[in-house]
């Protein structure tokens, strides 16, 4: 599952050689791994390709190329990376008017743990929110959160076997259902997942 080590990455002046192309094959890496729920619930599946970007964007943008600030950007960044038996996303809460945003993250307090996955008939999974850190309090949660779905091995062998997959949102400030993902997002969010016989 996850391919990156200190070794993997490039350095600073190979890495700005090939940045710009490597920023057209993310985009197009992410496309499928970006599920909208609904207008303002955006869920981005990662795995070693986007956070491989993400760290190399990081040590480029903020020159860094001593030994231990690379090792903490990785130790930083690693936990994000799917391991074969779950996924991992960013959820992004998007409204563009910052007061509009304000109050919405007002109403929307713990819905980082009403995130759901549904694999044919088996019970939904939620999510397991912002295990490195804590990103709501009382008055609001924040508008990016970490999720980590956690899968049993009888659920990725429906999924291998062309099982539905189906996702939403259910709190009572936002509901959000999509009944089925389409065959380029499960292909690659499958991907993810350890081969089970």
């Amino acid at each position: 599952m996850n391919t990156i080590t200190r070794d993997s990455l490039l350095t600073l002046e190979d890495y700005a050689k090939v940045r710009k192309q490597k920023r057209s094959e993310v985009m197009a890496h992410k496309k499928p791994r970006k599920i909208p729920l609904g207008d303002h619930v955006t869920l981005l599946f990662e795995d070693d390709v986007t956070i491989r970007y993400q760290i190399q964007e990081m040590l480029h943008i903020e020159r860094i190329f001593q030994e231990d600030e690379i090792t903490h950007e990785l130790e930083t960044y690693l936990p994000l990376v799917p391991d074969g038996t779950n996924w991992k996303a960013t959820m992004m809460i998007e409204y563009p008017d910052p007061s509009e945003r304000a109050a919405h993250l007002a109403e929307m307090v713990g819905i980082e743990d009403k995130v759901w996955v549904k694999i044919d008939n088996f019970p939904p999974v939620y999510a397991i929110a912002d295990e490195d850190l804590e990103r709501e309090n009382t008055e609001k949660t924040s508008s990016v959160h970490f999720l980590r779905f956690e899968l049993s091995r009888d659920m990725i062998r429906a999924l291998r076997q062309h099982g539905n997959l189906s996702m939403g949102v259910n709190h009572p400030a936002y509901r959000m259902a999509i009944e089925s993902i389409d065959d380029q997002s499960r292909v690659s969010l499958v991907n993810d997942l350890i081969d089970i016989q």
